[in-house]
């Protein structure tokens, strides 16, 4: 587990937000590597880590859903946290353009616009837990509570039972 000082947006709001993050670093290629490799990288327990996931309503708005990297959403709880009727993952092409962020270095913190963003429950279990800095190779590491704040996310069971 290293800890770096990577400048990210990401990084650069939560610091001026005043939120105190740890920084991990883990190495990586061109290639997207999936959470649970990120996990084992950096050295920390899947449930620890979280990716976060970009969906589309039916209204075509998008939203946030950010969860363990050893879970799957569950797209009917996401809608019901949302508070609407279906939701569908964004197709991976369109990452960059709606959030600024390349697929497998998407943070739920500083995309390009405000995304009303939801946290799954289990974080709150977690005296920290891990997302990405917002560049493939980086994350950061903070509390739950802190980062729903940072974004106004709120908690919500939002996976399936594996």
């Amino acid at each position: 587990m290293s800890k770096k000082n990577y400048k990210s947006i990401a990084v650069r709001l939560l610091e001026d937000k005043g939120i105190n993050i740890i920084q991990h670093e883990y190495p990586h290629g061109k290639e997207v590597v999936d959470g649970l490799t990120v996990a084992r990288l950096i050295g920390m327990p899947a449930g620890k880590v979280y990716k976060t996931l970009v969906t589309k309503g039916i209204d075509d708005l998008p939203r946030v859903f950010v969860i363990p990297v050893d879970s799957h959403l569950s797209l009917k709880k996401a809608a019901k946290a949302a508070k609407i009727k279906h939701l569908e993952m964004l197709n991976a092409r369109d990452i960059v353009g709606i959030t600024g962020y390349v697929r497998g270095g998407c943070s739920p913190v500083g995309m390009k616009k405000k995304y009303e963003t939801f946290i799954h429950e289990a974080a709150l279990k977690e005296d920290t837990i891990i997302v990405s800095a917002g560049k493939i190779g980086y994350q950061i590491e903070i509390a739950p509570k802190d980062l729903a704040r940072a974004v106004e996310a709120e908690f919500f069971d939002l996976v399936d039972k594996l």
